[in-house]
């Protein structure tokens, strides 16, 4: 961050070394809030209205309110302008706002943050490790885009000690779910797979896109459960995300897949990247 970056906090704009939030805030006290992050591409935000969904989603799976779409999009636009941002990671933060020390939610306004920073492509392709937590496909939060993220800063950690730039989690089935901010596609004799809603993960923009391209693009997709020892026999395999949009998986617990990125996976990219150029917000 630097000297001179801005943030949207509460409905105006302000420097970020004046920014404050309360002690009491419900999203520092107990992780209570939802976020969302967007790619900023030439000054543009990627798919506000999906993501703009998704995180009323989340909010009314925590019974929290949002600010509308196009309050939100007012506040991006603002931010990304202070800050002489054009490529960049954009970051909508709701939390409970104020409230007791404990579970109990207040009856103060929810918190509304919007943040931005540089950003830099994605690297082509990656290696991944499997961790021995497992995520829930059965809680309260399943499938939503929840603050509670220290289930995935402690994931990512190990697969980084083990050498690693991200994990993928199993749910309690002994079935692939999702990477600690990413989604997982694996490719068996030309047929493009990844883990249904039912395995506890957070359905990505990206990855949404991307079944929405395949069937375009002649390539059979599916959505179906993936067995873990399934991973490293994949003939490809790539990862979604907002931020790494189809990036290649190269390891698997270090062992190397047969191509990264292969064929299905570099068609996918170029697809998205012209999807992209095309259309700001599909």
């Amino acid at each position: 961050m630097s000297d001179m970056s801005y943030v949207w906090l509460n409905g105006a704009l302000v420097d970020a070394r004046e920014a404050r939030i309360s002690p009491f805030d419900h999203g520092l006290l107990v992780g209570d809030g939802v976020f969302e992050t967007l790619r900023v591409y030439d000054g543009t935000p990627f798919a506000w209205r999906r993501h703009c969904e998704r995180l009323a989603h989340s909010a009314r799976g925590l019974g929290l309110k949002t600010p509308s779409r196009e309050d939100l999009q007012e506040a991006g636009d603002a931010v990304l302008r202070a800050n002489g941002l054009r490529e960049a990671r954009l970051r909508v933060t709701v939390t409970g706002g104020i409230s007791p020390l404990g579970s109990e939610r207040g009856k103060a306004t929810p918190t509304v943050i919007v943040a931005a920073t540089a950003i830099e492509p994605p690297e082509p392709s990656v290696s991944i490790a499997t961790v021995p937590w497992v995520r829930n496909d059965r809680g309260a939060t399943t499938g939503l885009k929840t603050i509670s993220y220290a289930e995935n800063v402690r994931a990512l950690a190990e697969a980084h000690a083990r050498g690693a730039s991200e994990a993928v989690l199993a749910n309690t089935r002994g079935e692939v779910c999702e990477a600690t901010g990413s989604n997982i596609f694996l490719v068996f004799d030309g047929l493009v797979r990844t883990p249904p809603p039912e395995a506890g993960c957070l359905l990505g923009v990206t990855r949404a896109l991307v079944l929405e391209l395949g069937p375009k693009l002649g390539l059979p997709t599916e959505e179906a459960p993936i067995p873990t020892e399934a991973l490293d026999g994949a003939d490809e395999a790539f990862l979604t995300s907002t931020t790494r949009e189809v990036q290649a998986i190269s390891h698997v617990d270090g062992v190397a897949l047969g191509a990264a990125p292969g064929p299905i996976t570099a068609f996918l990219a170029a697809a998205f990247r012209d999807l992209v150029s095309q259309n700001p917000d599909p």
